[in-house]
């Protein structure tokens, strides 16, 4: 089997526009989140989220490409086109069917809908005027389409959907087809633009955001008894993962080596975790041994953890299964608490953030933790408030989605 290495890294987040700047605020502890500015939150119970800042696509898309794509595909071109600068591929030297996108998305187009739905329902019904480019700018493949197009890559290229855990089964993926020797390169990653009306609407009247509307900053509290749902954020990854023989040979930076990833399902809600994370314990157990670690070995995890009562209990007892007596070398952290909740994208950034740890040797805090739940297995160190200076040689990430998706990824240095 081919080793599959990390060349190229890019980010748009709540925390930054760029990899660099995401990083140097997550170890900071900043928060990202603020009153949502998009549209008018006040009718909503949860008025609160993570946006992205300053945003300019003008800087990666050209203008005939802004005007027929979605918010999640600009986020999503953004951020590839951040990893392919990093990664310095010389195109012109490989075959472009080597070359595959995996990306992925939980909504899509969500922005394009409704205002497209909106304008049809108030002033269309006699005249329906739909633009010509809705059906495209909806669809939930058209990122990885729109990336492939932008480079000329014409390798293989699809997106997987399962909800949350979405990044991490685009990594994945294209994981195992560069080890099955299917292609060299992928841009693989996710971008989500979920913080409309409807996507706030809908999660609101599920419960499952935090109404913290006085206190933003403070809403995303993974771990602390006093959580009351997720923060919604927004933005993109992109990981450029390569056959590490075709890296050497280019004389590519590599940033890790990914050398892990499993998939289960929970099998049990169609909202909530198994309570005592049965399938999250397997799919951590699987990721593990692929990599041919044990969990002594595993100096980092960063945690699904996106503050609600229930999910973080689950993974938590999850993570004390597969651990046990190995906990005291562990450290985890949720970053979710500084980022808010990308969805579909959350694991492309999550696992950006482990491999920095992995190559500067800190582990980014779970901040806005103040009074521990004590249902909280008690031999779990979770790094709170401030961050912490830890070798760091391998690490893991942890994404669960709605339908009791799980996708579990590990890095390791080089």
């Amino acid at each position: 089997m081919k080793r599959v290495v990390v060349t190229g890294l890019g980010a748009l987040t709540p925390l930054g526009n760029t990899v660099e700047e995401t990083w140097k605020n997550a170890v900071a502890g900043k928060s990202g989140a603020h009153r949502i500015n998009r549209f008018d939150p006040s009718a909503f119970r949860t008025q609160i989220g993570c946006e992205i800042k300053d945003f300019d696509p003008t800087k990666y898309l050209e203008r005939n490409e802004i005007k027929r794509s979605d918010l999640y595909t600009q986020y999503g071109i953004y951020a590839a086109s951040q990893a392919m600068e990093d990664s310095k591929l010389d195109l012109e030297k490989i075959d472009p069917f080597d070359i595959g996108v995996i990306w992925g998305t939980g909504q899509g187009g969500m922005l394009s809908f409704e205002d497209e739905v909106q304008e049809y329902a108030v002033n269309g019904k006699e005249n329906p005027r739909y633009s010509p480019f809705f059906v495209p700018k909806i669809l939930v493949n058209m990122a990885s389409g729109l990336i492939s197009m932008k480079f000329g890559l014409r390798g293989i290229n699809y997106t997987p959907v399962a909800a949350c855990a979405t990044g991490n089964a685009a990594l994945i993926d294209a994981f195992n087809y560069i080890k099955l020797g299917k292609a060299k390169v992928f841009v693989a990653g996710g971008s989500e633009a979920g913080i409309t009306e409807a996507s706030i609407g809908g999660f609101s009247s599920m419960k499952a955001m935090s109404t913290r509307n006085d206190d933003p900053e403070k809403a995303s509290r993974p771990f602390d008894i006093d959580r009351d749902g997720f923060v919604m954020g927004e933005g993109a990854g992109a990981i450029i993962l390569e056959d590490y023989d075709h890296a050497v040979a280019r004389g590519a930076h590599i940033y890790a080596e990914m050398v892990g990833g499993a998939m289960t399902a929970d099998a049990y809600h169609m909202t909530a975790t198994h309570p005592e994370g049965l399938g999250a314990s397997r799919a951590m157990t699987d990721a593990l041994k692929e990599a041919g670690f044990k969990p002594a070995d595993v100096d980092y995890l960063n945690a699904h953890a996106t503050s609600t009562p229930v999910g973080d209990i689950s993974e938590m007892n999850a993570v004390n299964n597969v651990f046990g007596d190995d906990l005291k070398s562990l450290h985890v952290s949720a970053t979710k608490s500084m980022t808010g909740h990308l969805l579909g994208a959350a694991g492309a950034l999550e696992g950006i953030l482990s491999i920095k740890a992995i190559n500067e040797n800190k582990i980014p805090p779970t901040i806005n933790v103040e009074n521990m739940d004590p249902q909280i297995p008690s031999g779990i160190q979770i790094v709170t408030n401030e961050a912490l200076d830890k070798e760091v040689n391998v690490a893991m990430s942890n994404t669960f989605g709605f339908g009791g998706h799980n996708a579990i990824v590990v890095f390791k240095g080089v």
